[in-house]
């Protein structure tokens, strides 16, 4: 397929379409994310559809205009509109002293992580916008910025939004690691949710553990270690008392095998972990082998803040389904396995939240995606006010001269 060119009405210069760059600036526009892609598909697609090559950036932005139109996406038209137009941009003055430009998404990002959708998160950023440019100011410090925005976010919203803000902030501040671990039985939407939630808080570090046990496996054949080439739910079929009985397993049998799995990839798990820990960077390891008994693996004295949740599906027809609609999604997962094996799959979460509810790891329901990060969002807060309460005053001094 022949890539599709546009050029831009007032600079003249020429890049390729790209609809990740159409849907970030649709999102920074205000537009929630699954909308964002469907229009900028819907563009791509219109686009194509005229077996030009070559377009004009305002062809472009007409296009889209429509598209969020057709929709009454009214407000976004004009949010949309402006960030198509050239703009002298805000320069932030980091507190060593190198500079950069303020950026829509990253602080977008940060409102959302307290709560915010994305839409509050714009009208907070286009009112620092305008009060900046009412006072005709392109640079002020990030300890301004950071003041402003809270202000306006107290103004506008209050508590707990705002304290909030100021718990984010001094924990960026801080250079801390954050460690999420997410735990839950296969199709719970573990891999999903991390990438939303790293996504959010701008993680790029993410790990699952079943990528840790394919790795495991081509360093461990099965003659070696059988129990590493089986899924969670078969790992007792694998262990040395079991004898060819016919029937499902015992709960106590189908729990062993996996415990004995997870105590296995635990060390490769304590090992990501403690690289993060050694690089202060923050992770989010994901998955079945994500249980209670590996949060003995951090070490007392890290100097991170450290969050696992579980994540869970109550209803048995809801979790068959997103089975199945992981089978869907990736052929190489046969749903047909994975509804074959549902008791195991069942025991093996009853397990997993009785663990949970034993070591107080916080249990979240997986029924609703966006209700479910905002869920994670505030354990994440709830978390990290242990360690940084503080006030605007203490956090940012007196930023105004």
């Amino acid at each position: 397929m022949a890539k599709t060119f546009i050029t831009d009405s007032l600079t003249g210069s020429r890049i390729p379409f790209l609809r990740g760059i159409l849907i970030r600036s649709l999102q920074d526009s205000g537009l929630p994310f699954d909308k964002a892609y469907e229009i900028s598909s819907l563009a791509r697609d219109g686009l194509t559809l005229t077996r030009k090559t070559e377009f004009q950036s305002m062809e472009l932005r007409e296009m889209v205009v429509d598209l969020l139109a057709k929709d009454g996406f009214f407000d976004i038209i004009a949010r949309y509109s402006d960030r198509s137009l050239p703009a002298e941009p805000i320069t932030i003055i980091e507190r060593d002293g190198t500079s950069a430009g303020f950026s829509t998404s990253d602080n977008r990002r940060l409102l959302e992580s307290c709560g915010l959708t994305s839409d509050e998160s714009m009208v907070v950023i286009g009112k620092l916008k305008d009060s900046l440019a009412q006072e005709n100011r392109r640079e002020l410090s990030v300890a301004l910025l950071g003041y402003r925005m809270y202000q306006i976010l107290k103004n506008e919203f209050g508590p707990p939004y705002d304290q909030d803000y100021l718990v984010w902030k001094n924990f960026q501040q801080s250079g801390k690691p954050l460690l999420l671990l997410i735990g839950g039985a296969t199709g719970s939407g573990k891999s999903t949710i991390a990438t939303e939630i790293a996504h959010s808080l701008d993680i790029v570090r993410t790990q699952s553990t079943d990528m840790l046990r394919e790795v495991m496996r081509i360093m461990l054949p099965p003659g070696l270690l059988p129990i590493l080439h089986v899924s969670s739910f078969n790992a007792w079929q694998t262990l040395p008392r079991v004898r060819s009985t016919v029937g499902p397993p015992s709960d106590s049998l189908l729990i062993d095998g996996y415990s004995m799995q997870s105590r296995l990839l635990a060390t490769s798990c304590e090992a990501v972990i403690n690289r993060a820990l050694k690089e202060r960077v923050s992770l989010i390891l994901e998955g079945v082998h994500v249980e209670p008994n590996l949060l003995q693996k951090i070490p007392p004295a890290a100097d991170a803040a450290v969050v696992m949740i579980m994540l869970a599906v109550l209803k048995q027809e809801q979790l068959k389904k997103q089975l199945v609609g992981r089978g869907d999604r990736a052929p190489a997962r046969r749903a047909r396995r994975y509804l074959k094996n549902f008791s195991e799959i069942w025991a093996i979460q009853s397990n997993l939240l009785a663990e949970a509810d034993r070591c107080q790891v916080p249990i979240v329901i997986n029924d609703n995606k966006e209700l479910v990060i905002g869920k994670i969002m505030k354990i994440i807060v709830a978390t990290l006010r242990k360690d940084f309460s503080i006030t605007a005053d203490e956090l940012f001094g007196n930023p105004s001269r």
